[in-house]
């Protein structure tokens, strides 16, 4: 063996040579670069006959621990036995921990323990170390009396490591108890709280630390800066956060990497891409943790290009982890990028990912997102190891992509192969809610009891949300019921539901009984609600509603506004429904659409024109539904020429092409004119096949006008569409009445028989003191009938001296004069009227709803009692609003 340089110098002197041996051999194994040359030097100092010497066997302990050589370590450590002191014991107790052989350290603290040797204060910080990264409480406590035994727990290491192992184990009271108790701390002290108040989720009480420090003169670290980063970053504290960068750029640390990296998961955290870039390109020198943090940063706030983009130009640099990978993979996904998607799969077989179960489930999601259901059934089928998520990956690319047939088989291959969870059954459910197949709920909803999950509150969500699309209000009230809990999701399922399926009873019982279980109303509350205070015209539930939005501090965006404008312009204040519109700070299309709406509905076709022409003004596009409104409004006003010029400017001016509804509205516009002939022409030129609607609304208007021929061919029409709806059945074989063809009117009813179609029984309410009050034409059950009955009889007394007479084409033709004209006397609008009129206060306007066009005579009639009662009545049918007053109607009769 070649003899190390320094033994040439060597003098005559024995002593002198030895001292000069040892002095050079400490100074060779300090500056040993590698494990061949430290062995090499372990060899001489054998030679030298120095390898027992506790001064050189510590120092091979540890130049191997520092080497990574921890086996090494624990070699010379056995050479040197039984004369290991306190140091040596130490050395390799450091060394092991040193080389996260935790469990070891702690064995040969243990073997120290019991050769009866006493420990000292350097034995303990790395013992403490080593419980606190095994996460070994009981040790850790039983290492800690061992400290106060020897009465050194005042000792600045120890004391940081009982702090740091405490935090570790979640005991931060004990953590803070230790940090008080010293009587001195340095910045690791500080840092180790701090630290330990981040990791356990306590980021105002690390923020309040890191002041606390700053007041008592400890100056920051990167490593400070690092925990303080992250509490800024979780607490979204952006203006703390700024000032945090502020005194890293005084104090001149901000070009180190770790504070570099803290401060851009920060800024992402905060959604400031703009100063996360600036920071990035500030950093003098980047690691992987710094490209990572932006790939990950970039991929979750869905900035997915960049995402790619720093993929490709780090993997030039730096080998990416598998959470940058995946994090570009889930990027290709949303871009649909399946060339870069599959570049980026390659490379993550070539680093050894592709037996990672995270990485390979995120692969199946990109797949199926790019459409190629193929790759992600072969990434799956090579699969050692499926979890959950793999089979939902997979399930949902199939339902995504519209293959519902294997969504089902892969779901019954995973009760067969592994258990499904409940992201699973949200999944099913919702393939069901888009199906509208109640069988195959109804089956999941089987499944979820059977595997125990019916109590987990997504679950019961995604059942109320399936039964509300394909099932019934019954159905979904019993999924609610059987809900041991519930949160705001819950009830505003049901309450949108109750307006759904026509049941608002449930829906205002909803918010009594969520209000009483503590919850608050939300803005999905808001917007489901107020279509129930629409439908039923609740005006004064409604303007509760609207308070209530104020008293929750609910901003009136536009969502909210819209529906406000609705609500007041169904429950018969246009004023309101004006205010609403002119408080709003922003409007879109909808926010027009429903003013002009409201004024077609109220038969304000001037109005309406001037609403569509202020939007037009004001920017807003209108799109095809606010034509339909402004031609509504028009044919509503009697406003011809221009409903026909604005349906032509809709295909001219906005490059609109006119719908069926259109058409509707147009034929709708000529016929309540009474340009009957003109309605008929315009239908038979219609670039597409006419449906029942357009027949529909010009037989109404020769029914109304008296037109038999038109109303012949029209009903001819109507029948040969051979169509389900009721209304239009009725009106056919009202007409063929009326002309005396009562075998044309067998025929109708029969064939209304065959199809199980029975006719819409007409109902009106009101509402009276907060209660709403039903009438159904001809009724006879409801409270104060003869009392209502008698004044109806009374009134028409009176009315018939002012020269009223029955019109009666709008009772059943085949029963007699009489009793046709008692049939009258019994429709719901008129026993509305009469009841609110006998219980309300003599002078005050009445609001009367009615889910059926008026006929004819009750429109005549109410005329009448406005007059003889001096009293507005405000009615809503099926079409539009008619204020009747003084014996006149705000439709003039267009309606």
């Amino acid at each position: 063996m070649k003899p190390p340089k320094f033994c040439s110098n060597f003098n005559s002197s024995p002593e002198t040579a030895q001292e000069v041996l040892r002095s050079s051999l400490l100074k060779a194994l300090s500056s040993a670069k590698n494990t061949s040359q430290l062995r090499a030097l372990h060899s001489w100092i054998i030679i030298s006959g120095l390898g027992l010497s506790v001064v050189f066997s510590g120092k091979l302990i540890s130049k191997y621990a520092q080497l990574k050589d921890p086996i090494s370590s624990v070699s010379v450590f056995r050479t040197v036995s039984p004369t290991r002191n306190v140091y040596q014991w130490n050395s390799i107790i450091r060394a092991l921990t040193r080389n996260g052989l935790f469990t070891q350290a702690l064995g040969y603290y243990t073997e120290m323990r019991e050769t009866k040797l006493q420990p000292d204060a350097y034995t303990f910080p790395s013992v403490i170390n080593s419980c606190a990264r095994l996460l070994d409480l009981k040790m850790g406590r039983v290492v800690h009396e061992h400290v106060e035994e020897m009465g050194i727990e005042s000792d600045l290491y120890i004391g940081n490591a009982l702090i740091d192992m405490y935090c570790r184990f979640g005991d931060l009271e004990k953590a803070r108890y230790m940090f008080d108790e010293m009587s001195d701390r340095d910045s690791v002290s500080w840092n180790s709280l701090i630290s330990g108040y981040c990791s356990n989720g306590f980021w105002e009480e690390a923020l309040d630390m890191y002041h606390k420090s700053r007041m008592s003169g400890i100056v920051p670290d990167c490593f400070t800066m690092s925990s303080v980063l992250l509490a800024c970053g979780s607490l979204t504290a952006v203006e703390e956060g700024l000032k945090i960068h502020g005194v890293i750029e005084k104090i001149g640390i901000g070009g180190d990497i770790v504070t570099g990296n803290g401060l851009l998961s920060m800024y992402f955290k905060f959604e400031r891409l703009r100063e996360t870039g600036r920071v990035f390109a500030e950093m003098a020198a980047k690691d992987s943790v710094t490209w990572n943090t932006m790939i990950y940063g970039y991929s979750q706030l869905g900035w997915h290009e960049e995402s790619v983009k720093l993929f490709m130009a780090m993997i030039d640099e730096f080998a990416p982890d598998v959470l940058s990978v995946t994090s570009t993979i889930r990027a290709c996904g949303h871009l649909g990028d399946l060339r870069i998607g599959k570049y980026v799969h390659k490379y993550l077989i070539g680093r050894g990912y592709e037996c990672d179960t995270v990485a390979c489930n995120i692969l199946i999601d990109m797949y199926a997102k790019c459409g190629d259901l193929l790759a992600a059934q072969e990434v799956f089928d090579t699969m050692n190891c499926k979890d959950s998520v793999t089979w939902n990956s997979l399930i949902n690319g199939y339902i995504q992509r519209v293959y519902y047939k294997e969504g089902v088989e892969n779901f019954k291959m995973m009760k067969r192969e592994s258990k499904p969870d409940s992201v699973t059954f949200v999944l099913l459910l919702s393939l069901c809610s888009q199906l509208a197949d109640i069988s195959q709920g109804r089956g999941i909803h089987c499944d979820v009891i059977k595997s125990g999950f019916e109590d987990e509150l997504i679950i019961g969500n995604a059942l109320l949300d399936m039964y509300a699309k394909c099932g019934g209000m019954d159905d979904l009230s019993k999924a609610f019921s059987y809900m041991r809990a519930r949160d705001i999701i819950s009830w505003n399922t049901l309450i949108a539901s109750s307006v759904h399926f026509d049941d608002c009873t449930v829906g205002f019982r909803a918010i009594n009984e969520m209000r009483t279980e503590g919850l608050m109303p939300d803005e999905a509350t808001i917007l489901g609600i107020l279509p129930m205070c629409s439908l039923l015209a609740a005006r004064r539930q409604g303007k509760e509603i609207h308070c209530c939005i104020f008293n929750l501090g609910l901003e009136l965006d536009v969502p909210i506004g819209n529906a406000l404008i609705e609500m007041y312009s169904k429950c018969g204040s246009l004023e309101n429904c004006t205010k609403v519109f002119n408080y709003m700070k922003e409007k879109d299309v909808v926010t027009w659409t429903a003013l002009i709406s409201a004024f077609g509905m109220y038969g304000e076709g001037k109005k309406a024109l001037k609403a569509f022409q202020d939007m037009e003004s004001s920017g807003v596009i209108p799109d095809s539904v606010a034509f339909i409104a402004l031609i509504f409004a028009f044919s509503h006003s009697g406003m011809v020429k221009d409903g026909l010029a604005f349906f032509d400017r809709m295909k001219t001016d906005y490059n609109i092409e006119p719908r069926m509804e259109h058409y509707a509205c147009v034929v709708d516009l000529l016929a309540r004119s009474g340009l009957l002939a003109r309605a008929e022409e315009f239908i038979l030129s219609m670039p597409m096949k006419p449906d029942v609607s357009l027949w529909g609304a010009l037989l109404s208007a020769c029914r109304a006008s008296g037109h038999t021929d038109i109303a012949q061919r029209v009903s001819n029409q109507i029948l040969q569409l051979n169509s389900d709806n009721t209304g239009y059945y009725v009106l056919v074989s009202n007409v063929y009445a009326t002309l005396g063809k009562w075998d044309q009117v067998r025929l109708v009813r029969n064939t209304m028989k065959n199809k199980g179609l029975k006719k819409e029984p007409g109902s009106s309410w009101i509402e009276i003191q907060k209660r709403v009050y039903v009438f159904r034409t001809s009724d006879k059950s409801f409270e104060q009938y003869d009392k209502v009955r008698d004044f109806l009889e009374y009134l028409t007394g009176l009315m018939a001296k002012e020269g009223y007479v029955a019109d009666l084409q709008f009772a059943l033709h085949d029963v007699e004069e009489d009793d046709k004209r008692d049939m009258l006397c019994g429709h719901s609008e008129r026993l509305a009227i009469a009841f609110g009129l006998l219980n309300t206060k003599p002078g005050s306007p009445l609001l009367v709803m009615k889910n059926l066009r008026v006929c004819g005579d009750c429109h005549t009639v109410t005329k009448y009692i406005t007059k003889i009662v001096q009293r507005e009545i405000l009615v809503r049918d099926a079409n539009r609003f008619h204020l009747f007053k003084d014996g006149t109607c705000s439709c003039g009769d267009h309606w």
